[in-house]
């Protein structure tokens, strides 16, 4: 069984007031919050029931999954950003590779966890699914990274990183600060060489602002009526 955590403590302030009174992952796409939709990819996977952080009315996301099958990583006293998150939660995680999933995306296609962990390799630090532009909705920045013949990641603004990773956690060591972004992670595994990516086969909708649910929406519609 593989760790997994959710990440649901930002402040999701690009989503203006629609969260005014809930966290990001309590938005609604389709009638169900993003929580559901991230925790349903975890359904049927072999993972460990899934660890999410809590910052931003944490209250809220406690009580509505408090008959889950889920562990809560407590950053109510500092929003840590996604490496310090990660680092808080390892007494959660254990030591093992971990996969790490972002709350704010909905995805058409293939279960990505299951192909994920299908590519990971004993030899990798970190594996990232990142999305071919054709095959994205929602996302307004640039690309991320490059995957070349090999699989191996460089910088480059060309895939884009859709929140789904699976990666050791001993590089967290090598960093002090208490917050921190996974990118400082990312960039020590590059210059090893031993930062790998593949690129999901569906489609996937980045739901950071509030002019994406329709577009998540629709994604759900299509599924629904294959």
């Amino acid at each position: 069984m593989t760790p997994i955590m959710l990440f649901a403590a930002g402040l999701g302030t690009r989503m203006g007031p629609l969260t005014a009174d809930r966290p990001k992952p309590m938005v609604e796409v389709a009638g169900k919050p993003l929580i559901d939709h991230a925790l349903a990819l975890t359904d049927d996977q072999p993972l460990h029931p899934p660890v999410i952080n809590l910052h931003y009315k944490s209250n809220i996301l406690r009580d509505y999954l408090a008959n889950r099958s889920v562990v809560f990583s407590d950053e109510t006293d500092l929003l840590r950003d996604t490496g310090g998150g990660l680092r808080h939660a390892l007494p959660l995680l254990g030591s093992s590779p971990v996969v790490t999933l972002n709350t704010d995306a909905i995805w058409k296609g293939p279960n990505p966890i299951s192909q994920l962990l299908n590519a990971w390799r004993d030899d990798m630090e970190g594996l990232l699914m990142l999305i071919p532009t054709p095959q994205v909705l929602g996302h307004k920045g640039a690309g991320d990274f490059t995957i070349d013949e090999t699989g191996h990641l460089s910088r480059h603004p060309d895939h884009i990183y859709s929140g789904l990773q699976m990666i050791r956690t001993d590089g967290l060591a090598e960093i002090s600060d208490d917050v921190f972004s996974l990118n400082r992670l990312w960039d020590n595994a590059i210059q090893r060489g031993k930062l790998h990516g593949i690129t999901y086969t569906g489609q996937w909708c980045d739901v950071g602002q509030p002019d994406s649910i329709p577009l998540a929406e629709s994604l759900i519609d299509e599924t629904t009526n294959v």
